[in-house]
């Protein structure tokens, strides 16, 4: 749902940003403007001193004009969240092979996938994230390797192991994973 509010918006504000550029330059290039056009030719200002202090004596002016922006920028800030943030996924559809279906907390899956990559040999701490839909998940893990560990070979362990238990557990045909990979900050070893 938030993709297509984004998408409808982004799209109505692009679509009013090309039409009202695309006019002012028309104006601007010695096009003559239509009658209810704001600007009456290519010398015109926006405001012009009149527009400007026609409003500034009355007392609900001011308040109102920074409530407004206010609350524009309000807006803008929680589409903005709303968009960076990344939602975590609250249920798994598990298909139970009787035309019925299940249902798994998405937390559950979760902790069980940090758990099992957490007890894999050279990991130090790991991290389970689902995002994606109900019926085609996505797992996102983060993985702190202990000093000395093959990476490559932590990766494979973890996506052989972990996820394929965690797909095959929830009867998913598919659990696409992005995996990160990072080493335990330690003193270098010496060399004698």
């Amino acid at each position: 749902m938030l993709r297509i509010v984004n998408r409808v918006l982004l799209g109505i504000a692009g679509l009013v940003l090309l039409v009202t550029g695309a006019a002012v330059l028309t104006v601007g290039l010695g096009v003559d403007p239509p009658s209810w056009w704001i600007h009456d030719g290519r010398n015109d200002v926006l405001l012009s001193d009149a527009e400007r202090t026609h409003w500034r004596d009355a007392g609900w002016w001011w308040p109102t004009v920074i409530a407004v922006l206010a609350l524009l920028v309000l807006l803008a800030l929680w589409w903005l969240t709303a968009v960076l943030r990344r939602h975590r996924l609250a249920e798994v559809l598990v298909d139970t092979g009787d035309g019925e279906g299940a249902l798994l907390r998405g937390r559950a899956l979760e902790g069980v996938l940090t758990t099992e990559a957490t007890q894999l040999e050279g990991v130090d701490r790991a991290h389970a994230h689902l995002t994606g839909r109900r019926n085609a998940p996505e797992a996102r893990v983060r993985l702190l390797l202990q000093p000395y560990v093959d990476p490559g070979e932590a990766l494979q362990r973890v996506t052989t192991e972990a996820i394929a238990h965690a797909r095959d557990s929830a009867g998913l045909e598919a659990l696409p994973a992005d995996v990160r990979l990072q080493g335990v900050k330690h003193r270098a070893k010496r060399v004698t």
